[in-house]
């Protein structure tokens, strides 16, 4: 299922990519627990055209660990729409599911270091309990008073959720896009799940392993994971890992009525528009046009879109999908 590039619309190392430049490799993620729409295009495309641009390595991983999930034919129909849209990638796919082992491996570290700890709480219980949900995020902040008594001891794959205790202090990194960010994690979210009920490692954890281990330097994503790089940060800390990458946090695609795109805002599935005729340079000359590349959108490759993304035209505002653009793209 590899994608071969096409070596003609790969672009030349640029003038000063030394060996810095050639170590940096980001990462294509999708999850195919729900299909790829215009929002996962618009960041996509950013990620590759970042990484296409300055001789970055790219890699894909199927984020596929939520398996009750998964519909049969979703992770083939991924791929294949990525490789739609012009993107192209030098490692994988690899499927997270495909060996748990070093996501296990991460857990007996962090219980043997005394920074995790089984909980049977229920999400009615830590909400009794807290008088601080996340805004607009679905998740309850998990009171510090809940918390048991820490200590080394044995990772345990028993059906119950375990949780990382949080550092007390800040953790502060700065984005790309965003600048500094400092997050006060038992403020903002508390102890949070890290190995699930099903199994399985939480995204947070997997995240940092996988990151890791592919070596992964520029994390490129949606600004609705902001918060998500203090707490990897803290786990690679507690794990012991050198790994601190550059974080580039992209505007969200949002309706008309400011929230985040998706079923409530119409069809905005790029399978649904590809089986419709739709060419595929339309879904990227919006996002170019959203992305700073153009002024106003005009149907352009994946090729084009890479040569003109300049990181300092990216917004840093959410990008918002209107009826204007609509018409744009379906109808010409």
């Amino acid at each position: 299922m590899y994608a071969p590039r096409d070596e003609s619309e790969v672009p030349a190392e640029p003038e000063n990519a030394g060996s810095n430049a050639a170590a940096r490799v980001t990462r294509l993620a999708p999850s195919p627990t729900g299909a790829l729409h215009l929002g996962n295009a618009f960041s996509f495309l950013i990620a590759w055209g970042l990484a296409r641009r300055d001789g970055w390595g790219v890699t894909l991983r199927i984020e596929d660990l939520d398996t009750p999930r998964v519909k049969p034919g979703a992770i083939e129909q991924t791929i294949d729409l990525l490789s739609w849209l012009g993107l192209d990638w030098d490692e994988g796919p690899s499927l997270q599911s495909d060996d748990l082992s070093a996501y296990e491996e991460a857990m007996r570290r962090l219980a043997g270091a005394g920074v995790v700890y089984p909980c049977a709480l229920t999400r009615s219980e830590i909400e009794s309990a807290s008088s601080a949900p996340q805004e607009g995020g679905g998740e309850t902040v998990f009171p510090r008073a809940l918390r048991p008594e820490l200590g080394a001891r044995a990772f345990e794959d028993t059906g119950g959720n375990w949780r990382f205790a949080v550092p007390d202090e800040p953790v502060g990194f700065t984005d790309e896009l965003l600048g500094p960010q400092r997050v006060a994690l038992p403020e903002t979210i508390g102890d949070f799940v890290v190995w699930t009920k099903r199994g399985q490692p939480s995204y947070q954890l997997a995240v940092v392993v996988d990151d890791h281990r592919q070596g992964v330097t520029d994390v490129v994503r949606g600004n609705d994971l902001l918060d998500s790089g203090a707490r990897q940060l803290a786990l690679a800390r507690a794990l012991g890992l050198d790994w601190a990458p550059r974080f580039w946090h992209t505007p969200l695609v949002r309706g008309t009525d400011g929230l985040r795109l998706a079923k409530r805002h119409g069809d905005t599935r790029l399978a649904t528009w590809r089986g419709d005729g739709l060419d595929p340079r339309r879904v990227i000359g919006l996002c170019a046009c959203w992305a700073g590349v153009l002024d106003e959108p005009e149907p352009i490759s994946a090729a084009s879109f890479r040569d003109g993304l300049e990181p300092s035209r990216i917004p840093t505002d959410d990008v918002i999908f209107d009826e204007r653009a609509l018409r744009w793209l379906t109808r010409g």
